[in-house]
C-alpha cells in the first residue's frame, strides 16, 4: 500500500471515529501533496510524499517555538498533536549509530579526508538514508567525523 493510499484509509477511519484533529491534519497533508503534484506536474512517489510531510513537521516545530514565545499554550498543544499525527506517516527514524555507520561507509567510498569534502559525503549519504533522519543532524555528524 502506498503512502497516499494509507492517507486515504486513515482519513476514512478518522471520519468514522469522529477524530476531528486527525481528520483535519490528514486533509492538510493531502492538500499539501496535491499542491506539490501541481507544482511538479507529476504524480508523487512515496519518497516525495515523505519529503512533503517532513517539511510540514519542520514548519510545525517552528510554529511551536513561535507560539511558546508568544505565550499561546493552547496553540502549542494543538500544534504538538498535529506534529505527532504527521510523524506517524513518516518512516521509522534511524538510530544515531546506524547513521554514523552509513556516514563512515560514505567517507570511505568518497575517500573524504577533510571538512572540504562535506559536500561529497552528504551527496553520498542522503540517498542511503532516504528521509529517515534529519538533514541537519546528518550534516553535524559528517562535520564531526571529518574534523581533525
Amino acid at each position: 500500500m502506498s503512502l497516499e493510499e494509507r492517507l486515504v484509509e486513515e482519513m476514512k477511519q478518522a471520519m468514522k471515529s469522529n477524530d476531528k484533529l486527525r481528520l483535519s491534519t490528514i486533509r492538510m497533508i493531502r492538500s499539501a501533496l496535491k499542491n506539490k503534484e501541481i507544482e511538479l506536474r507529476k504524480r508523487l512517489e512515496d519518497e516525495d510524499v515523505v519529503k512533503v510531510i517532513q517539511v510540514m513537521v519542520r514548519k510545525g516545530e517552528e510554529s511551536v517555538e513561535q507560539f511558546q514565545a508568544g505565550g499561546r499554550v493552547d496553540l502549542v498543544e494543538k500544534e504538538k498533536k498535529e506534529i505527532e499525527i504527521l510523524k506517524s506517516f513518516l518512516p521509522q527514524p534511524l538510530s544515531q549509530e546506524e547513521i554514523v555507520r552509513i556516514i563512515d561507509q560514505s567517507i570511505q567510498e568518497t575517500q573524504a579526508s577533510s571538512p572540504k569534502d562535506i559536500g561529497k559525503v552528504m551527496k553520498s549519504v542522503m540517498p542511503k538514508i532516504g528521509g529517515k533522519a534529519d538533514g541537519r543532524l546528518i550534516n553535524q555528524l559528517v562535520k564531526e567525523r571529518l574534523s581533525p
